[in-house]
């Protein structure tokens, strides 16, 4: 199933009539960044998180657009009996389209971008290192790429993990 799209300004105008905007990034994404009239209702509470009725709009947004259309089933049976529309490109198309968002830098980057940049970060440096210093440092590339495969497999990320009670990571409000 798919959800129609609309534009981010037909988005604006429908909200402007009373229609619900709703975040289904992460928490730590919307802290970070968010459409002003938006509510977060992570994807991992829906349905709990959502009350609608048969006369409401509900228009959903993610990051660019792949987590709504991804799981456009869920969001149809979570609105239900509303009707459902999803924000083309998703805070992206948004900004895009010149429309304002509400960003507060001292809030932490969202945690998968702290992933990929570390990640990325001992994948290089162990490449580097193997060439440049000992063979023995390419061991750190393959473990890091093992660890990708093992938290894309099973669901569970050691690094994220570890991240997320670092020091940075402690919201303020």
């Amino acid at each position: 199933m798919s959800l129609p799209l609309i534009s981010p300004q037909q988005a604006s105008a429908r909200v402007a009539e009373g229609a619900k905007l709703i975040d289904i990034r992460d928490a730590d994404e919307y802290a970070r960044e968010h459409i002003p009239v938006a509510q977060s209702v992570p994807l991992d509470t829906l349905p709990a998180g959502l009350k609608a009725g048969a006369g409401d709009t509900i228009i959903f947004h993610c990051q660019s657009g792949a987590r709504t259309s991804g799981n456009a089933d869920r969001l149809a049976r979570a609105a239900s009996p509303a009707q459902v529309f999803v924000i083309e490109g998703g805070i992206q198309g948004w900004k895009q389209a010149g429309l304002k968002t509400v960003e507060d830098r001292s809030q932490p980057l969202p945690l998968m971008r702290q992933v990929q940049i570390a990640a990325g970060l001992l994948i290089l440096c162990g490449v580097v290192l193997g060439y440049s210093v000992s063979g023995g440092f390419f061991l750190l590339s393959g473990f890091v790429g093992a660890g990708l495969l093992f938290a894309g497999v099973t669901g569970f990320c050691g690094m994220a993990r570890l991240l997320r009670v670092m020091p940075w990571n402690r919201r303020t409000s």
